[in-house]
């Protein structure tokens, strides 16, 4: 076997010192995100939870004992935990009957965060060739799994001037005669960065109209809006008897504080669920993640009361935005939009130095040249635009 060769279009193959991975991940970039350096400053660049877990979660966490660091993880019991949870937010009563409101464990997929379920989608339905069929802009990590797979992409722009969901238009991309429908539709919903929200009800239609099409819900903001699809299809039979083919991801990251565990939800029809769950690892959740998931998902109030906090922040965000004539775009999610009338970079760099962290949507269609801001509490808030004001010489 002759040398491993790299063929450039129009020149002669150059042998690699390695070997060559599939096409698709030769052309790769990969997702990136600048995770490094950001203890000890106030974090509203990626919308996590600003202050913290339960501290049911970190009591839990201590009260583990040492030799459970020495066994790999057990997950009996989190998904029947995550059941309960989604039963009793969409306000479905308990009941000794385990598949009390149709939802069972059957249901629910576990990952090590919701970025592992995204791949997991990716790599148990995509294949080259296939169409991914999404919104522009959204999450940046839908592309690059969708390219490792050799799919392409479709995504139908937000409607401006105010980033309206481009319903008629993804419509007729997912419905389009003569033309196989895509292998997947992803719908962010409220969108991240934009925050743009769809209803329910028009999430189902698209499902219902597409049947060969996987239709995944991205609901990790869902807290902070109250649009998930959840609560409409509780309480009856088999939630997902009519919708074969939808899959809702959730997380404990953005709301309970577990980012850095990392630990989310696929939730589905059970063959979807299975599917997805056989391209991933036996012990992909450590146990420290089971461990918080428990307790976390036991403290309902604690996850409630720091989504009120965060509401009741923006309010206040928005009313100074307002007020100080500040363009900005507040629609769904626990983040906003700010355009700086300075150059955006400058002031990304200015608030680092003022110990706060904002990430920049530049080179992001339809909203380069502004800074997506998370929100946390009414103090952390009160602190960005303390210095952001100063810094834009609005103060």
């Amino acid at each position: 076997m002759g040398p491993v060769t790299d063929p450039a279009p129009g020149e002669n193959a150059v042998p690699l010192p390695f070997p060559q991975a599939r096409p698709e991940v030769e052309s790769l970039t990969a997702y990136s995100a600048p995770l490094e350096g950001r203890r000890g400053l106030l974090r509203l660049d990626f919308n996590e939870n600003t202050v913290g877990p339960s501290p049911q979660v970190v009591a839990a966490i201590r009260a583990m004992p040492a030799d459970h660091f020495a066994i790999y993880p057990e997950y009996d019991g989190l998904r029947e935990a995550v059941v309960a949870s989604l039963l009793a937010t969409a306000g479905v009563a308990a009941s000794q009957d385990s598949n009390a409101g149709g939802l069972s464990p059957d249901h629910i997929g576990l990952f090590n965060g919701v970025d592992a379920a995204i791949h997991a989608v990716f790599h148990a339905y995509g294949d080259r060739g296939d169409r991914l069929l999404t919104t522009s802009p959204t999450f940046g990590y839908y592309t690059p799994c969708a390219q490792m797979q050799g799919m392409a992409i479709e995504a139908i722009p937000y409607a401006l001037p105010d980033f309206a969901f481009p319903l008629d238009a993804l419509t007729a991309a997912l419905l389009r005669p003569g033309v196989a429908p895509p292998k997947l539709l992803l719908i962010c919903n409220p969108n991240n960065p934009t925050g743009t929200r769809l209803a329910p009800e028009a999430i189902l239609a698209l499902a219902a109209a597409a049947p060969q099409t996987l239709v995944v819900v991205d609901e990790l903001y869902e807290a902070f809006t109250g649009d998930s699809l959840l609560p409409g299809l509780l309480g009856g039979g088999d939630p997902f008897a009519a919708y074969p083919n939808l899959v809702v991801l959730r997380s404990l990251a953005k709301t309970a504080g577990l980012a850095g565990l990392r630990i989310g939800f696929a939730i589905g029809a059970s063959a979807v669920v299975d599917r997805i769950s056989r391209v991933t690892g036996p012990y992909d959740i450590n146990s420290l993640a089971v461990t918080a998931a428990l307790a976390a998902l036991a403290d309902q109030a604690y996850v409630d009361a720091y989504v009120a906090e965060v509401l009741g922040a923006r309010d206040w965000l928005v009313a100074q935005l307002l007020q100080a004539g500040v363009r900005h775009h507040s629609a769904g999610g626990n983040y906003l939009l700010i355009w700086p009338q300075a150059d955006p970079r400058a002031v990304e760099q200015a608030l680092r130095q003022a110990g706060i962290l904002v990430r920049s949507m530049a080179g992001k269609p339809l909203i380069d040249g502004s800074l997506r801001v998370s929100l946390g509490t009414k103090a952390q808030m009160e602190q960005f635009w303390r210095a952001y004001a100063a810094i834009e010489g609005l103060a």
